[in-house]
């Protein structure tokens, strides 16, 4: 797990299932390639004035964060997948993107085989195992 696979908006990269597959891998928000998700492709975040006009890594440097697009894309992935983008901002803020990363690896390691977890499946693509999160207590936005 890299530091630069984290995107402006706090989504984990390593974690996504387009940058988990072997074929037609996507290599993150930050990198440069076109090989990524549609979705992706023409995400708003990234192209925001914020980051076109300084040198922001991320959202929470944002005199608007976060931002209508931010809490929408935070509220659907604390809903389906159990991730809290703002949360990992606001960790980052706090704590710093290395110590951040070192507790990605151990919040998205599957408990049963110790491989990384994809936040777009529910279940381990290695051994199977169930993940169940709770979205109001470690994923709320308060």
């Amino acid at each position: 797990m890299k530091t630069s696979l984290i995107a402006p908006c706090g989504m984990n990269c390593s974690l996504c299932m387009a940058y988990l597959r072997e074929k037609n891998r996507c290599e993150g928000c930050r990198s440069g390639s076109t090989r990524k998700p549609y979705h992706c492709l023409i995400c708003s975040i990234p192209k925001c004035n914020t980051f076109k006009n300084s040198k922001a890594k991320y959202c929470f440097k944002c005199d608007t964060f976060p931002c209508t697009r931010l809490k929408q894309l935070d509220k659907r992935y604390r809903t389906k997948y159990g991730m809290n983008m703002i949360a990992n901002l606001r960790e980052i803020k706090e704590k710093g993107i290395r110590r951040f990363v070192k507790s990605e690896r151990e919040r998205w390691k599957c408990p049963e085989c110790g491989e990384m977890l994809c936040v777009h499946r529910k279940n381990c693509q290695m051994c199977g195992f169930e993940r169940i999160f709770d979205s109001v207590e470690r994923y709320s936005t308060n």
